[in-house]
């Protein structure tokens, strides 16, 4: 039966969009533009959430439909490939490749697990949580995930695989890279579906120093919660020693400088406090955090990693067969989702449905709706694609901000941290899925039950620190 699922849904997404579309023309209230932009936005939604084709071909709808129906031309659609939030992640998606081949971020983890302490078993869980949330910041959680998950199975088998310690080294690993990835920009693709319909939206960038004003503090306070709940009932001394790396190679200490120099470029290109940064220092107004990640790899392609090919030539620190590698799907969900952003306001729905939740939100206090943003999205990407969840409720988040006069971030934001904090299955995150798939040691209920106290714990911190931090009038 589950093989008939996707043509089950393949017959229905289109049938139940021409049904909403019929119905909305037949309301004077909405034009056909608005109606037609309902229906294949539903159309993209359904398919989205049932996966009945695969979610970057769901992605090129918009740009076969919208023209089709006169409400954006392509001349407006095809810039939305070239977005500067777009090209942001390509770049740091290539970056994060010539980390993972070289093995820099497992060095860095390495070291990070060491410094904490592994004479403990609650030492080694906070440690391994730690270093992957930190590494997950700077290259792909997925990747992240996948590197430290053997290491993880090499100090359960040395631990005598003590059921408890076991389960919540993994879960430290699964949870540490979907926290740690909210810290930054380009930590998970949800930040970056936020920043791309934001500048659309609002006309204003978000920069990573604008982003780790409320990024940081969610994710260090995330962080301590999980690492509280991951060390309960956790005891004894661990008999796990780490193992010597030998000394860095000049590949890996390459690597190292020019992230290290990336990330830098990143903070201080625009300082707060009338700092300015070195884009006004150099009189550069038009860099970009794109600019400085496309320069990034750039580099790698040019500097030798002290290696040499079979004909003589050096090798640089990244080719071509990896950088292909990257999940060039994710960069075509954003794209998509700028291009239904832009069919929201050139049809009218923005403000159509800004309007409706107006209404149904009127005399509501902002922190109740802020929870109740933080609380459906959360559970709502438990079994939904998280960036594919965030990328659609974008605009129409903004749109109901702006129509109560406030800053779209305060909606916006809360959404987009909410569709990484979900912990309680499997298929919520990539990091839940390698974790249970690659050892024995965790569970669906185990994970349920630990994961579900983590997404209570989300929606509590990410409508707090965002009611706070947040301006209603200035955003971030």
């Amino acid at each position: 039966m589950n093989t008939r699922l996707p043509l089950l849904f393949q017959i229905l997404g289109p049938v139940l969009s021409l049904i909403i579309y019929g119905i909305l023309s037949a309301n004077d209230s909405f034009s056909p533009e608005a109606a037609a932009t309902a229906g294949i936005t539903f159309l993209c939604a359904f398919w989205w959430c049932t996966e009945a084709i695969p979610i970057p071909v769901t992605s090129l709808i918009p740009f076969v439909l919208f023209p089709m129906t006169d409400i954006v031309g392509y001349k407006v659609l095809a810039g939305n490939f070239g977005h500067k939030f777009i090209l942001l992640f390509m770049g740091g998606f290539m970056l994060s490749r010539a980390a993972e081949k070289s093995k820099t971020h497992l060095r860095i983890a390495h070291l990070m697990v060491k410094g904490i302490g592994t004479e403990t078993n609650s030492k080694l869980i906070i440690g391994f949580m730690l270093a992957t949330a930190f590494c997950s910041m700077w290259i792909s959680n997925t990747a992240t995930a996948l590197i430290m998950l053997p290491v993880a199975i090499a100090v359960i088998k040395e631990n005598h695989n003590e059921p408890k310690f076991s389960t919540n080294l993994l879960l430290a690993i699964a949870y540490g890279a979907s926290i740690g990835g909210i810290a930054t920009l380009i930590g998970t693709p949800p930040n970056g579906a936020f920043a791309s319909a934001y500048s659309d939206i609002a006309g204003e960038a978000v920069d990573f120093v604008s982003w780790f004003k409320i990024g940081l503090p969610v994710s260090i306070l995330m962080l301590i919660v999980c690492g509280f709940i991951l060390t309960r009932g956790v005891s004894g001394n661990s008999s796990y020693e780490a193992e010597e790396l030998g000394p860095w190679t000049p590949w890996q200490k390459r690597v190292l400088v020019i992230m290290s120099l990336t990330a830098l470029l990143w903070v201080t290109r625009k300082l707060p406090f009338g700092l300015g940064g070195w884009s006004v220092w150099l009189n550069m107004p038009k860099a970009e955090d794109a600019t400085v990640a496309l320069l990034a790899v750039i580099c790698m392609f040019l500097i030798p990693n002290g290696e040499k090919n079979k004909n003589g030539t050096s090798k640089k620190l990244l080719d071509w067969e990896s950088a292909v590698q990257i999940p060039w799907g994710i960069l075509l969900l954003f794209a998509g989702g700028l291009a239904i952003a832009s069919a929201f306001n050139a049809s009218g729905l923005a403000g159509m449905i800004g309007n409706q939740l107006q209404s149904s939100t009127a005399g509501m206090h902002p922190l109740l709706i802020i929870v109740l943003i933080s609380f459906s999205v959360t559970f709502l990407t438990e079994i939904t694609s998280n960036t594919a969840t965030a990328t659609l409720l974008m605009p129409i988040l903004a749109a109901g901000a702006i129509s109560s006069g406030l800053n779209p971030t305060l909606y916006m934001i809360p959404a987009a941290l909410s569709a990484s904090c979900a912990f309680m299955l499997p298929i919520a995150t990539p990091p839940n899925a390698i974790v249970f798939g690659g050892a024995e040691w965790v569970t669906i209920p185990k994970m349920v039950r630990t994961g579900l106290w983590l997404n209570l714990a989300g929606v509590v911190i990410i409508s707090l620190v965002c009611y706070f931090l947040l301006d209603p009038q200035t955003g971030l």
